[in-house]
């Protein structure tokens, strides 16, 4: 759990942000659960590795002394796994990229369009790395 606090007070810090101020809910779920939220959340009919469920949709709205609920980060354990095969790292790895890029949601980044993906990505890798958790 260390390494998830670390991770979120990173990609808070970077957006210059408090992160003594936020709150981030982190569950793990099966790949059952993950398709049953998927489904009924986005209207996608199977499993995914991660969910966000941001809470705050304009930060320039939340005041300066007040407790940020950032929303909620859901991590199919079982889905990570197998990634992480696939693509040659650590499960410790693939567990903290997911989180990571789903904090970086609750934050407002996307990755609909090209310069928006890019973005994500670099500060994706930015916070890995600063975790000694870049890729191999």
């Amino acid at each position: 759990m260390k390494t998830f606090e670390e991770a979120a007070c990173l990609c808070l810090e970077k957006e210059g942000l408090d992160p003594q101020r936020a709150e981030i809910s982190l569950s793990f779920v099966s790949k059952e659960e993950i398709h049953r939220l998927n489904r009924m959340y986005r209207n996608v009919d199977r499993h995914t590795d991660v969910l966000s469920f941001p809470l705050i949709e304009d930060f320039n709205e939340v005041n300066d002394d007040e407790e940020m609920l950032l929303g909620d980060v859901v991590i199919c354990r079982e889905q990570a796994r197998e990634q992480a095969k696939e693509y040659g790292h650590s499960e410790e790895r693939e567990v903290v990229y997911l989180f990571v890029h789903s904090v970086l949601h609750l934050l407002g980044y996307d990755h609909m369009e090209q310069e928006e993906k890019q973005e994500m990505r670099d500060r994706e890798e930015e916070v890995m790395a600063q975790l000694g958790l870049e890729r191999e």
